[in-house]
């Protein structure tokens, strides 16, 4: 699997252009899926959805197991799950994924998930390019 040069994204008016990934997140136990866009977080250990994805989802948010997360706000609470992520033709199953209740975007972090690739990001462009590595 290989993304190649694709361009950062505005998401809202007055927002930098940043790298969002178009993806599909998954419960591997429901079916349940959503359509969404990730933020390319290089900064942060693990992926994290807003809680109420939880719910869109049938994850159950509060049976997740919780645990106390440092962010740059400081430290909130966040519920882990599992769940499965697609982008184009590849597919990653068994993601930990932190559901807070906080947070307002999807980020994409590095143990759970970026770490499966080869990431690029050319600043000057505004472009990144992700291959999996193999």
């Amino acid at each position: 699997m290989s993304l190649l040069n694709v361009p950062f994204i505005q998401i809202g008016p007055g927002d930098s252009p940043k790298p969002w990934l178009p993806v599909v997140i998954i419960n591997p136990h429901t079916g349940k899926k959503i359509r969404t866009y990730g933020l390319i977080d290089t900064g942060a250990d693990e992926c994290a959805l807003p809680a109420g994805y939880a719910d869109i989802l049938a994850h159950n948010l509060q049976k997740g197991t919780e645990k106390e997360v440092s962010t740059g706000n400081g430290i909130t609470i966040a519920y882990s799950h599992t769940i499965s992520i697609e982008i184009d033709d590849f597919r990653t199953d068994d993601v930990l994924i932190d559901f807070m209740p906080n947070l307002s975007i999807p980020l994409l972090g590095v143990r759970s998930f970026l770490s499966k690739f080869i990431l690029t990001i050319n600043y000057k462009n505004q472009t990144f390019s992700l291959q999996l590595n193999k």
